[in-house]
């Protein structure tokens, strides 16, 4: 008998059924699992729950069951510690098509705690107290500096079904009736609409979203300055300093240099994912024009090329604390327009960290490549 044969069919709530990115799981399959917690990965791009199982013949199963980002984790007020291994841990969810000791855990119940659906919330036991924050440097310049996130988004479903993800603020709203979802505002994970050169289009339908050979982030690689932004509610930091501005990247944990001190980009630039930033102040805005960049996926399915041309433009509304950033990006190699949008972030109220990324998806095989 197979670890398939521990499983218990339950049935899916809504929430799970609208959940986006299933890969491999299937969700025509829910589960029941009862185990003992062996480890955690809290991890990006998945954090993985490890339990021991006891199969019908006595014998000890590794299940590994995928949970949300260690970075959402974090914003949601989840914690390592909450997993303690040696205790008894109750996983509902979904299977895997293929491996019978993976799953996708859409509920837990550790001990005799509540259970506890993947996106709860948490209350956070500290508050940041922006009543004190200097809204201009001692030099005049908005004071960008700090740490910030997106609101984050989570899935709530609607009396009529059909659950996607919404602003966190907006969840009571949208599960009541009173916001329709389609005047959620979107979170601007997805990709921007552009005319495609000839090759620009091939490349767009041959992309596999979930493949590691095209998608650099299931290799634990950035996508791009745009893209990783606000992607996943990462936390990123920025450092404002005499004459250049640090953005750490809290997807992957990347760091991008904006040089303040220079007019115009040196002739000779290694070619890189972040690329070679130059700033200005104009008034208090902060624009900032990038090139240098190597190959690689703007947004999936979105490439470019060496001849990507980026420009953003901060500007920061200091009574809501609400930093926005309006970007144009050209590259005549796979589009013949511009690509362009804007995105919104808030102080975070919580750090950034250097999260570790590993990719521990049971669904890509030996070398990070997807099994079939």
């Amino acid at each position: 008998m197979t670890a398939a044969s521990l499983l218990v069919a339950l049935a899916a709530s809504p929430a799970a059924l609208a959940h986006h990115g299933f890969g491999l799981f299937d969700r025509t399959k829910p589960v029941e699992i009862k185990g003992v917690i062996k480890s955690i990965d809290f991890v990006n791009p998945h954090s993985y729950l490890n339990l021991d199982v006891v199969g019908p013949d006595g014998k000890l199963i590794a299940m590994r069951c995928e949970m949300r980002a260690a970075t959402l984790l974090r914003r949601s007020g989840w914690s390592q510690e909450m997993f303690v291994v040696g205790a008894q841990a109750t996983v509902f969810g979904f299977g895997h098509r293929d491996d019978p000791a993976a799953c996708y855990l859409e509920d837990i119940t550790i001990g005799d705690a509540p259970k506890r659906n993947r996106n709860d919330q948490f209350e956070h036991t500290t508050s940041i107290d922006l009543s004190t924050r200097p809204k201009r440097l001692p030099t005049g310049e908005p004071n960008i500096t700090g740490d910030w996130a997106q609101e984050q988004y989570v899935i709530a479903v609607p009396p009529s079904g059909g659950g996607n993800l919404v602003p966190k603020s907006l969840i009571a709203a949208v599960e009541s009736g009173q916001l329709a979802m389609k005047d959620v505002p979107p979170s601007g994970w997805g990709p921007r609409p552009v005319t495609y050169t000839a090759r620009g289009k091939a490349e767009a339908d041959a992309f596999q979203t979930w493949s590691p050979a095209d998608n650099p982030r299931l290799r634990c690689r950035p996508t791009s300055i745009i893209f990783d932004w606000v992607f996943d509610g990462a936390i990123n930091r920025i450092t404002q300093e005499k004459d250049r501005i640090v953005i750490n990247y809290g997807l992957y944990s990347f760091e991008r240099v904006i040089h303040m001190n220079m007019a115009q980009h040196p002739a000779a630039i290694t070619p890189s994912y972040a690329g070679h930033s130059i700033g200005r102040w104009d008034g208090d805005v902060l624009v900032v024009d990038t090139v240098g960049f190597e190959p690689g996926v703007l947004a999936a399915p979105v490439k470019h090329s060496d001849k990507l041309h980026i420009v953003e433009r901060y500007s920061l509304d200091a009574e809501k604390w609400m930093l926005r950033r309006d970007f144009v990006a050209e590259d005549p190699v796979y589009f013949t327009d511009q690509y362009k949008g804007f995105d919104q972030v808030l102080v975070s109220d919580v750090p950034y960290v250097a999260q570790r990324c590993a990719e521990l998806a049971p669904e890509f095989g030996p070398g990070g490549a997807r099994s079939q």
